[in-house]
C-alpha cells in the first residue's frame, strides 16, 4: 500500500502506493468475485490505469474538475478494500492482510501522483483551493487506516507469528515495516489517544497546507520593486527589461520589479552594484512572512504546527517530535545527527570569521567605510573569486548550455556509468510546454522507464528542485517507473541561448540522480521501491552524481562556448575547482545553520512548544536558538528562517527533524566520491555495483549496510570537511 499505513497526511499521498479497482488490465492481480462485489464501482479519468505508454498520465484527458471526485472514489474505494480485510473470516496470513493491504488504494495512488505535482509545479487558485479542501479529508482517511483496531491487530498476529513464517525477503520487509509503521502512526495507543492523533493530524494538514500557501504568497507577491533602471545597475539589459516586465504584470507601470526566489540569499544579489538596492532586497527577502507585512506573517502558524507535533510525540511516550520522527532514519536519534553536525561547527565557524575578514579587506581596497553585510557577502566574495581565482561565473556560464548539459552531459555520464540512453519523445502530454518527455532505454535496448524534465522558474511553480514519480516501479503490477525532474532555473529570453550557472548544474546531475534511484527500482512493491527510503537516505544517491558534473571526461563532453563550440579550456576549469572551496563559510554554513534551527524546534518538549504561541515568541526562540550554534549568524543567516522555511513547515511530516539529511548524505557522498575515484572512476564497472548495492535496492535492506556492501566501510566526515575546504582549528 506503500505510504498510506505510514502518511496521515495529504503529501504522504505523494509517495502512495497501490490498490485495485475493477477493471484493472494487469493479469499478474487477480480479485475474487467476493471482492469485487463489495468494491464500489471506480468512474472518470483516474478509475483506470492509463493507457499511455509506461501507463504515463494522459493530460489532454485529465480537467481539474476530475480531482475532487477522484479523490473521493479512491478514498472510498480503499476503504472498501480495508473492510474486506477485516471482515475477512480466514485466519490472517500475509497474502489475505499485509499483501492486501499493499494492494489497496491504487485508484487513490493515481489521481494523488498527479494532482500534487501539479501544484508544486503549476498551481492555479482552483488547484490551491482543491488541495485546501481534500487535505483534511485525505488526512483523516489514512488515520482510518492506520488507527484501525481490526486491521492492526491482524497484522500483529502475522507480525508476532513470523519466526515461524517462510517468506521472501522482500516480504519479510514489506511485513516489518506495515507492523512498525502502524505503531507509529498510533495503533498502540488507547482509543481516546488515538481520537487525538486523529484531530492532530487533520489540524496539521490543514496548518501546513496554509503555511505552503502562504509563503509561495509571501514570495510571489512581495518583489524587489524600484523607480529606475539606475538603481539596477550591475544587471544585464535582458535582467533590466525582465524587470521592467514584471513589474508591468505586477501593477507597477514604468517601475522595475525582481521576483524573490525561496532561499535567503537571492541570485541576483551579486550583480547588483548599488549597496541599497542590495540591503533593500536582502531584507525583503530575510522579512517575507515575519509580519513586516502582516498580510504574509506565518509565525503563528509555524507555532501551532511546532506546538501539535510536540503534543503528538508526547502521547507516544517520546519527549519530542525529532525524537518521534526519525524512528526510520539511518542516523535513528536526533543525538546522533546533532554529534554528527556539531563535529563542523568549529572548523565551520574558524572559516566563516577567516572569510569575513578577507571580504572585510577586499570592501577597504574599494575605499569604502563598511564592514561586510550579508547583502554585500556575494558580491565580494565573487570579487574575491574573480581575483584571488580568477575565476568568473559568467564567463564559465557560457560553457553550460542547458540542453547540452542534460543530454551531453548527464545523459552522457549515465550511459558511461550505467549503459543508459535516452530517446526524446513528442507523443507523450505533458503538463506544461517547457516539459520535455525521453524514453530511458537499457544497454540491451529494452525501456526501462520515462523522464520528464521540467527546467523552469514560473509563478505557478514552488521554489527549489526536486524528483518524483507519475508511476513506480512495480513487479507485482508490471509497472515500470515514470520519474519527474523539477528546477527553477530562470528562463532566457526569447531568442537567447538558455545557459545556466555552475550551481545548476551541479543541481541538474543531482536531481538525476535522485531519478537513476527511481529508475533502477527493482522491487516486487511500490512501497519498497526506488526511492521510498529513509529521509537521511534518499539524498545520498542523487549527492554522489554531482561529481560527475565536473569529472573530466564528462565535462569536456557537454561544456562547450555556446558560441564558438570551444571545449572549456583545462585553466577555467582548475579554477572553477579551487574556487569551489571559496566561500564554503557561507554556502555550506548557511545549511548546517538550517538544519540546527530545525532541529532546534524539533527537539521541543510538548510543553516547551506551547509556550511559543505568539510571533514575538517564534521570533524570540529563532533569535537564540540561532545564537547558541555558535557560528556568524549575523552575517550568515540560515538558508530558510524559519517563517519560509518549507521544507520543515509545509506538510504535517517533510523535512522536519529531518533537514540535516543534507549534510548527513553529503558524507556519504564525499566518502563515495572517495571510493569512485579510488576504484577507476566513471567505469561501467563501477556503475553496475553501484546499482546492484545501492540504486536498484529501494527499500529492501538496512541503509548501513548498503552503504558497507558498496564501499566496503563506514562512511567517515573527514572526506566531507576536506571537499569543503574547512579550516582547521587547532591552535586558536
Amino acid at each position: 500500500m506503500k505510504a498510506q499505513i505510514l502518511a496521515t497526511t495529504a503529501l504522504a499521498a505523494l509517495l502512495a502506493g497501490c490498490a485495485t479497482t475493477t477493471g484493472e488490465p494487469m493479469g499478474t492481480v487477480v480479485q475474487t468475485a467476493a471482492e469485487a462485489a463489495t468494491i464500489p464501482e471506480a468512474t472518470g479519468y483516474f478509475a483506470e490505469i492509463s493507457n499511455l505508454p509506461f501507463h504515463a498520465p494522459d493530460f489532454t484527458k485529465i480537467s481539474e474538475d476530475d480531482y475532487i471526485p477522484a479523490f473521493e472514489q479512491g478514498m472510498a474505494i480503499q476503504q472498501a478494500e480495508v473492510t474486506a480485510i477485516t471482515s475477512n473470516p480466514e485466519a490472517p496470513n500475509f497474502d489475505n492482510t499485509i499483501l492486501a493491504l499493499e494492494k489497496s488504494g491504487r485508484m487513490l495512488s493515481r489521481v494523488s501522483l498527479v494532482f500534487y505535482q501539479l501544484t508544486g509545479t503549476n498551481t492555479n487558485d482552483n488547484l490551491d483551493a482543491i488541495n485546501a479542501e481534500i487535505s483534511p479529508k485525505l488526512t483523516a482517511h489514512y488515520d482510518s487506516i492506520n488507527l484501525n483496531p481490526q486491521l492492526f491487530a491482524r497484522v500483529k498476529s502475522i507480525y508476532d507469528n513470523r519466526a515461524a513464517m517462510t517468506m521472501l525477503p522482500e516480504d519479510s520487509v514489506l511485513l516489518e515495516n506495515t507492523y512498525k509503521d502502524m505503531v507509529h502512526a498510533g495503533a498502540q495507543l488507547t482509543e481516546e489517544q488515538r481520537e487525538q492523533v486523529k484531530a492532530i493530524n487533520t489540524e496539521l494538514s490543514t496548518l501546513t497546507t496554509d503555511f505552503s500557501k502562504a509563503v509561495r504568497e509571501a514570495t510571489n507577491e512581495q518583489p524587489l520593486v524600484v523607480d529606475t533602471a539606475e538603481e539596477l545597475a550591475g544587471l544585464s539589459d535582458s535582467e533590466i527589461a525582465a524587470a521592467a516586465k514584471l513589474a508591468a504584470e505586477k501593477g507597477f507601470e514604468g517601475k522595475f520589479a525582481i521576483a524573490l526566489q525561496n532561499t535567503t540569499q537571492q541570485p541576483l544579489l551579486p550583480a547588483l552594484e548599488n549597496r541599497e538596492t542590495r540591503e533593500k532586497m536582502f531584507k525583503l527577502s530575510l522579512n517575507r512572512a515575519d509580519g513586516t507585512n502582516p498580510e504574509h506573517d506565518t509565525r503563528t502558524l509555524l507555532a501551532r504546527i511546532a506546538a501539535l507535533r510536540a503534543q503528538k510525540a508526547e502521547l507516544f511516550g517520546e519527549p519530542d517530535w525529532a525524537s518521534y520522527t526519525m524512528y526510520d532514519r539511518m542516523a535513528k536519534k536526533p543525538q546522533t545527527a546533532l554529534d554528527f553536525m556539531e563535529q563542523m561547527v568549529p572548523a565551520l565557524a574558524a572559516t566563516q570569521r577567516r572569510e569575513a575578514e578577507i571580504l572585510n579587506d577586499r570592501i577597504a581596497e574599494d575605499g569604502k567605510n563598511f564592514s561586510v553585510q550579508p547583502w554585500d557577502w556575494y558580491r565580494y566574495a565573487n570579487k574575491v573569486k574573480a581575483e584571488q581565482y580568477a575565476f568568473d561565473e559568467d564567463v564559465a556560464a557560457e560553457y553550460f548550455q542547458l540542453d547540452k548539459v542534460l543530454e551531453d552531459g548527464v545523459f552522457f555520464m549515465a550511459e558511461k556509468l550505467y549503459g543508459l540512453t535516452f530517446q526524446k519523445r513528442t507523443d507523450i502530454p505533458v503538463y506544461h510546454p517547457d516539459v520535455t518527455v525521453y524514453t530511458v532505454f537499457e544497454e540491451d535496448g529494452s525501456e526501462l522507464g520515462l523522464f520528464y524534465f521540467d527546467p523552469f522558474q514560473r509563478p505557478s511553480k514552488r521554489g527549489g528542485a526536486w524528483m518524483g514519480n507519475f508511476v513506480e516501479q512495480s513487479h507485482l503490477w508490471g509497472t515500470k517507473p515514470v520519474v519527474y525532474n523539477v528546477l527553477n532555473i530562470p528562463k532566457a529570453g526569447d531568442g537567447e541561448v538558455q545557459l545556466v550557472d555552475s550551481d545548476n548544474v551541479q543541481t541538474i546531475f543531482h536531481e538525476f540522480g535522485h531519478a537513476v534511484h527511481g529508475l533502477f527500482a527493482n522491487q516486487r512493491y511500490e512501497s519498497l521501491s526506488g526511492t521510498n527510503v529513509a529521509r537521511d537516505f534518499v539524498e545520498y544517491p542523487s549527492q554522489v552524481h554531482e561529481m560527475w558534473a565536473v569529472y573530466p571526461e564528462v565535462l569536456q563532453n557537454y561544456a562547450k562556448h555556446y558560441k564558438t563550440g570551444e571545449t572549456i579550456p583545462a585553466e577555467l576549469v582548475e579554477k572553477m575547482e579551487a574556487a569551489g572551496k571559496w566561500n564554503e563559510g557561507y554556502d555550506f554554513g548557511e545549511v548546517v545553520e538550517a538544519a540546527l534551527l530545525d532541529m532546534k524546534w524539533h527537539s521541543l518538549s510538548a510543553a516547551e512548544a506551547a509556550a511559543i504561541d505568539t510571533p514575538e515568541e517564534v521570533d524570540a526562540f529563532e533569535e537564540k536558538a540561532l545564537k547558541e550554534l555558535g557560528l556568524e549568524i549575523e552575517l550568515v543567516p540560515p538558508r530558510y528562517r524559519s517563517s519560509y522555511f518549507n521544507h520543515i513547515f509545509s506538510s504535517p511530516a517533510g523535512y522536519s527533524a529531518g533537514y540535516y539529511s543534507y549534510l548527513w548524505s553529503q558524507m556519504l557522498d564525499h566518502d563515495s566520491r572517495k571510493w569512485f575515484l579510488d576504484n577507476g572512476g566513471l567505469t561501467r564497472k563501477n556503475g553496475a555495483r553501484y546499482r546492484e548495492t545501492v540504486l536498484s535496492l529501494g527499500g529492501t535492506k538496512e541503509y548501513s549496510q548498503m552503504y558497507r556492501d558498496f564501499t566496503g566501510r563506514d562512511p567517515t566526515i573527514e572526506p566531507l570537511l576536506e571537499a569543503r575546504g574547512l579550516v582547521s582549528t587547532e591552535g586558536e
